[in-house]
């Protein structure tokens, strides 16, 4: 139960998030549209949580995905919900985190 959690939370094992954008990893900010714009990850599309599943569409199932938020919270759920659809998705956590591990 205790991994399950922490592999929602990305605190699962490590995964080189910058070799996966060097691959063509896409990255979705699933914060509001006011929180990205007060700054996001550069090249990161944003699709909020609230609406991210009438906008899988904007996904292609074959680019493996990173989800991103301010904590690692919301990503979480969004790696969930696309997981369960049959998308190959990693939680990168808080943007500042993710921003950070990709320098």
């Amino acid at each position: 139960m205790i991994q399950a959690i922490k592999n929602m939370l990305g605190m699962g094992p490590s995964v080189d998030l910058k070799q996966l954008v060097k691959d063509g990893a896409t990255i979705v900010d699933v914060r509001t549209k006011g929180e990205y714009a007060g700054g996001h990850v550069k090249g990161s599309i944003n699709i909020p949580l609230q609406v991210l599943g009438n906008n899988l569409g904007k996904l292609k199932k074959e680019k493996t995905i990173i989800t991103c938020c301010a904590s690692g919270m919301r990503s979480g759920s969004a790696k969930s919900l696309l997981k369960s659809k049959g998308y190959t998705v990693h939680n990168g956590g808080g943007w500042m985190s993710l921003q950070n591990k990709l320098r």
